[in-house]
Order: C-alpha cells, then structure tokens, then sequence
C-alpha cells in the first residue's frame, strides 16, 4: 500500500483578528523606516505548521500520512494530539533544548495577513523515510536545508512529490529551488509566489510537470503543457479565518493525486476541503469524514469520487 509523506513545518499558531486593513493604515511611502503597531482583541493558540496542517486534513480524509519534522521540549502534548489522529510520528525528531516552533499571524479585514514565525526546533534533525516510486510526498515550507534534503531523499528513491518552498522560499538559494523544481511531480504556490519562483530559479516547467497557482477567491488554476484548467472556488457556509486553507488545498490535492483522479476532479477536491478550514478559527479546528465529503463533492459537482 502507497505511503504519504508530509515534511514541513510543525508549529504552534497564534492567530490574532485586526478588525481594519493594512492597504489602509499602512502607509507604502514610509515602508523604509515603518513603525506600526496594530490592537487585537483577541489571541487563539491552536496546533499548526505546514506539515501538521496538511497532515491533520489528510487524517480527515481518511488517510494515515507520516509527518517529518521536529518538535521542541514543549511539544509532549502536540506528539499524543498527533497519535490521536492517527497521524504517523515516527519520523519526528523532539528537540530537549528549544521550544516548538510558532507562527505569529495577524490577519486583516481583506484577508491579508503578516506572520512573524519563530523557528525554534525546526532546526533539529530528523530521519527521512526509506519511500519508493509508489508512495508521495510533499515538501513544505521548513528551514532550507530540511527542505533541500527532503528533495534529494525523493529523487534518490524515485519518489513523485508536491514541492512547496511557500514563505520558506526567500531564504532558498535560487538554484536549490531549481533543484526541487526540477525533479517535481506538481509545483504549487500563489500567484505571487509562482512568479517568484520561477523568476528566481530561471526555471521553466517541463511537459510532464504539473503547475497549480492558488488565487484566492478566484479559486486556483491547473496546468501542464497540454492544458490548463480554472477550478472554482467552493463557497464555504461560513468564512471565521482564511488561515489554513491553503495547507487543506494541499491535503485535498495530495488525496486525488494518489487515488489517481483526473487534474480536474482533483482540483474540485482540493477546493471542497479548503472551504471546509475557513468555516472555524484555527488550522485544525474543522472536522469532516471522507465519506461526507463524497456527499457534498456529488452535491456540488454532480459526479462521484
């Protein structure tokens, strides 16, 4: 049976509500020499990271993935909150000297947000799975050399992989995103991100690669050589917090690609999931079965999964 591999960030979040907007009381002609502080309400600590987020929904989908990557000496209760949901832990590292990592994240009115992330234990290392052709990965926004070691680990095993460098890829070298661009079976990113990217890489897709470029409310574009396909966004029941649909997406995209379903159906998925992470505030706060999820995808698309 095909393993899921998730290597990334394993963090606490602190999500906190700006009830204004940053376009608004920012102002870009002084962004040189900014001194800004914004008043929240309101903290919510919640269990997070990129890995544990995308672990977390893929639990929901009735998968078992194995999560790589490191906790801190605080990280006890997150390790049995993880067994709990029957996540694999036994590629994680716990660090005795530093605490779990955290991500500081204020989110504005618009959606825009700015995160403040402490690494922490993230530099701990860790063991990489002994994968092969059949199984899947996803290398997630972590520390460079975690990251640039997870994509030697999947080419030397012939491993397919989503690759996701996200807000990690500033610090990347340009030529360690070529390198994990290059051997990629999907590409994935924001627009903005995308841009970046390829732009800092000089790298051009090849024709087997698989390009996925998130927009936000205008939902996510899919694209090869061959075609390029727009999928919708699926309207959630309620929108608390945008943070964590981006690691759903995720979740969502890495359970149709291992059951094989076309690029179209796939992203539909992806898009379902996503919807579901708005609804409450915190990354792993919404629940939902994979045989619920078959009801609303025929519901809302007309076809089965």
């Amino acid at each position: 049976m095909s393993k899921i591999f998730v290597s990334g960030s394993i963090a606490y979040d602190r999500i906190m509500d700006y009830r204004g907007r940053f376009a608004r009381d920012i102002n870009l002609k002084k962004v040189h020499a900014i001194s800004i502080s914004f008043a929240v309400p309101s903290i919510n600590i919640s269990y997070g990271g990129t890995a544990g987020n995308i672990a977390y929904n893929l639990s929901l989908l009735g998968e078992r993935p194995y999560i790589i990557g490191s906790l801190g000496k605080d990280g006890s209760e997150y390790l049995k909150y993880l067994k709990k949901k029957k996540i694999e832990t036994k590629y994680i590292a716990q660090c005795k000297t530093r605490q779990t990592a955290s991500a500081y994240m204020i989110t504005d009115l618009d959606d825009n947000q700015i995160t403040g992330f402490v690494i922490g234990a993230l530099e701990k290392k860790h063991s990489l799975p002994l994968s092969g052709p059949n199984d899947l990965g996803i290398v997630s926004a972590e520390p460079s050399k975690a990251m640039d070691l997870a994509v030697k680990n999947y080419q030397k095993r012939d491993t397919p992989y989503v690759y996701d460098p996200g807000q990690a890829m500033t610090h990347q070298k340009g030529m360690d995103l070529k390198t994990g661009m290059s051997g990629a079976k999907v590409i994935i990113g924001n627009d903005y991100e995308i841009g970046y990217l390829f732009k800092k890489a000089n790298f051009h897709p090849l024709n087997s690669q698989i390009v996925i470029t998130t927009l936000g409310a205008k939902g996510s574009v899919i694209q090869n050589m061959r075609k390029k396909i727009k999928i919708s966004l699926v309207k959630a029941k309620r929108v608390v917090d945008p943070t964590g649909a981006g690691d759903a997406y995720r979740s969502g995209l890495i359970k149709g690609l291992k059951m094989g379903y076309s690029l179209e159906k796939t992203g539909r998925l992806a898009s379902l999931v996503a919807s579901k992470a708005v609804e409450y505030k915190g990354t792993q706060e919404h629940k939902f079965s994979w045989g619920g999820i078959k009801k609303e995808y025929l519901k809302a698309f007309g076809e089965n999964l």
